[in-house]
């Protein structure tokens, strides 16, 4: 018996992987947020399968969810939104597993950051504008932040940079980046990324506040700040050019 923990992707239930998909159709057990994970993909649970939706439960009842059906030899599809390697709070599952010798593996999903990317059609690292894409968030009611990532600090390079549960505090979070990517800097809010309800609010560092609030948006979101959200004059990577072909 095994734990899957699988990716659900960014909200549209035809973003999951093959793989995910199907291992969710091999697992009499199934754990979901119902809050973050659609309902759809529920409809891949095999008949008669154990549905437990964990929005409201601890991390101790959930793991002890793990274990119980580890104990009745079934195999678990545990439903994470987006990607399991970012902000998914998987590691404290697995340590729990690890401990109760749970065996367990991990599928990847589709990312918000990169749903969020298509919906904006743009490429984040962009040639001789950004290379490089930095993921947080803040620390707001959710654990401190280590030393050193605050967003000043992570902000010094102006490279993209996306922020996860963080657009309730975007007034914030502007006010801070301003001095390092400058009042001007182009910023993305897209909010239920890929989802029927998929909603984009584009500003700068300095509309952007007000923007979003006139919006309504107060979750489900993630901020996209840095020039690759504009950027139209830029080198054509190397990738393709025509002294590397020859």
């Amino acid at each position: 018996m095994t734990v899957h923990f699988i990716g659900a992707g960014p909200g549209a239930a035809d973003l999951i992987t093959v793989r995910g998909r199907d291992l969710i159709a091999a697992s009499p057990v199934c754990l979901y947020a119902g809050s973050l994970v659609p309902p759809e993909l529920l409809a891949w649970c095999p008949p008669g399968a154990r549905l437990v939706d964990t929005a409201g439960l601890t991390l101790d009842e959930i793991v002890a969810e793990l274990v119980a059906a580890h104990a009745a030899g079934h195999d678990v599809a545990r439903l994470c939104s987006g990607d399991p390697s970012v902000f998914s709070a998987v590691a404290e599952q697995l340590r729990r597993l690890d401990a109760a010798g749970v065996p367990y593996d991990v599928t990847p999903g589709v990312p918000a950051f990169a749903a969020a990317a298509a919906a904006l059609g743009r490429e984040f690292t962009v040639p001789g504008v950004a290379q490089s894409v930095v993921l947080t968030r803040i620390a707001q009611r959710a654990t401190p932040m280590p030393p050193g990532e605050d967003l000043a600090t992570l902000g010094a390079s102006r490279a993209t940079m996306v922020l996860h549960l963080a657009v309730q505090r975007i007034a914030a979070v502007a006010a801070e980046l301003a001095p390092v990517y400058g009042p001007d800097c182009p910023v993305a809010v897209v909010a239920r990324a890929s989802r029927p309800d998929e909603l984009i609010v584009r500003g700068t560092l300095g509309t952007i506040a007000a923007a979003v609030e006139a919006a309504g948006i107060v979750r489900t979101a993630v901020i996209v700040v840095g020039a690759a959200l504009t950027a139209e004059q830029f080198p054509d990577s190397h990738l393709y050019s025509s002294a590397r072909c020859r």
